[in-house]
């Protein structure tokens, strides 16, 4: 079972052999947990950018210059995040928001990776492949999006 926020929808992923009983306990429940999680913070643009220095300072020693502008938006609805190599840009879809800390980062870092590497060869997955979480990141990702009927890419 798991649930996260879409804009101003939540969405709970429940087993489909749970009764009616069961099906209202889990919801009632996961949308408290989203609920007490919206009552934390979201982080800013601006922390999203001290984020990113420090997931770079981290992984990626060898990048040098690091974002311009790192910025939550809404309007990415096919991809978790992108980046633009000469504009020094990152975006991060808003469907991140209410996921949890470790899945926002393996984006960003993989977004920053770009920064260093533009496409996705070998060379760019063995920079995303140093942050310890990346699978299972990918995995929560990609559960997310196909229980929602999402036809989202990292990038």
């Amino acid at each position: 079972m798991s649930a996260y926020q879409d804009g101003d929808r939540i969405v709970v992923l429940i087993p489909n052999q749970f009764s009616r009983a069961e099906e209202r306990e889990w919801v009632d429940r996961m949308v408290d947990r989203i609920a007490a999680r919206g009552q934390r913070r979201h982080r800013s643009d601006d922390e999203l950018m001290e984020r990113a220095a420090q997931l770079a300072r981290r992984y990626l020693p060898e990048l040098r210059r690091g974002p311009v502008t790192v910025r939550w938006v809404t309007n990415q609805n096919s991809r978790w995040g992108s980046c633009t190599p000469a504009e020094r840009s990152i975006r991060l879809s808003a469907r991140l928001r209410g996921m949890p800390e470790w899945v926002v980062d393996y984006v960003l870092l993989h977004e920053l990776a770009h920064l260093v590497v533009p496409g996705h060869g070998p060379e760019f997955w063995a920079l995303v492949s140093r942050y310890p979480r990346m699978e299972r990141a990918q995995g929560y990702l990609e559960g997310v999006a196909a229980t929602a009927g999402l036809d989202l890419t990292e990038d």
